[in-house]
């Protein structure tokens, strides 16, 4: 079994990723997507996105602790698709991801994530474009949900991403318009596993062993692929995969602590208060003295208050 860190824009940056793969024990990590439209981006632009690009070497594009990180692209011409795709690889991303499922309505707008799932033809011509750009070897995965408006589409999208040439397929398991309300509707990835043969990675409301296991045997899917769950319990992927305990509050304070350092370094400074109570409101779904710690910051506009106060 493999657990995968799913890519969540505007959260789960190369930050996060490190300090959560140094806890989780993930498999793999997907970044942020990178927008393609009708041009070449610079390699500046995609070391933005995977600063891990900086230190790929011999074995590739990793975290800091290991881990793999492969960049995912979102965009509508399989031309300029392709021609990303080779470029990230040369700079040595571990494999490409296509994001098919981005909900959010300026993506959609512009032709981009979920829209594509109403034409199943312009999938098929993405992946192909991208897999014929990229060495023999090189894997692209794509990632989709059900559908746009409804699941009438679901499998044959599914089957144009294996036609294609994709190597794997991650589904999230609601349409665009059910966005992220539950409940996941695992049984639908469980048709689409058995009418392709790539291998399929299941995600949507994992955000515990108990719903790791259930949505294994619903879906039929070995490999999971977790988000908001990861925020909410750090260390979610070694729990899953190895059934250990649920990190104590006083680790995740210390990661809160470590995250702060990460965070208030450079040009990120900025952002750090929005993105550590965005941080939190997660993690107090699970840790009730999460409650108490963001009751006490949700006022809080410096970055030396916050400190202070985890502290």
């Amino acid at each position: 079994m493999r657990v995968v860190l799913a890519p969540m824009e505007g959260v789960l940056d190369h930050l996060m990723r490190d300090l959560l793969t140094q806890v989780g024990d993930y498999d793999l990590c997907v970044t942020e997507f990178v927008r393609v439209v009708d041009t070449v981006l610079s390699d500046r632009a995609f070391f933005r996105y995977c600063p891990e690009l900086l230190e790929a070497d011999a074995y590739g594009c990793t975290t800091k602790s290991g881990t793999p990180v492969r960049v995912q692209l979102l965009g509508q011409y399989p031309e300029y698709m392709a021609a990303n795709a080779a470029k990230v690889v040369e700079l040595g991303s571990s494999g490409i991801d296509i994001n098919f499922g981005c909900p959010a309505k300026a993506v959609n707008r512009s032709r981009g994530g979920a829209i594509l799932l109403k034409d199943p033809e312009n999938l098929y011509q993405i992946v192909k474009a991208v897999k014929e750009a990229v060495p023999k070897d090189t894997i692209v995965s794509a990632k989709i949900r059900l559908g746009y408006e409804d699941k009438t589409l679901a499998i044959e999208n599914a089957q144009a991403v294996e036609a294609a040439g994709a190597n794997q397929l991650t589904v999230h398991a609601r349409t665009k318009v059910e966005g992220y309300r539950p409940p996941a509707h695992w049984q639908w990835i469980a048709k689409i596993n058995k009418a392709i043969s790539i291998p399929v990675i299941a995600n949507g409301d994992i955000w515990c062993l108990e719903d790791a296991i259930k949505c294994r045997e619903v879906s039929g899917c070995s490999d999971i692929m977790v988000g908001r769950g990861a925020l909410t319990i750090p260390n979610l992927g070694k729990v899953i995969k190895q059934e250990s305990e649920v990190m104590p509050w006083q680790d995740v304070q210390a990661l809160l602590k470590a995250y702060t350092a990460f965070e208030t370094r450079g040009d990120k400074s900025a952002y750090f208060p929005n993105r550590i109570k965005q941080w939190l409101k997660y993690i107090k779904n699970f840790y009730p003295e999460a409650e108490v710690l963001f009751t006490d910051i949700r006022r809080f506009k410096t970055v030396e208050e916050i400190r202070n106060a985890l502290s």
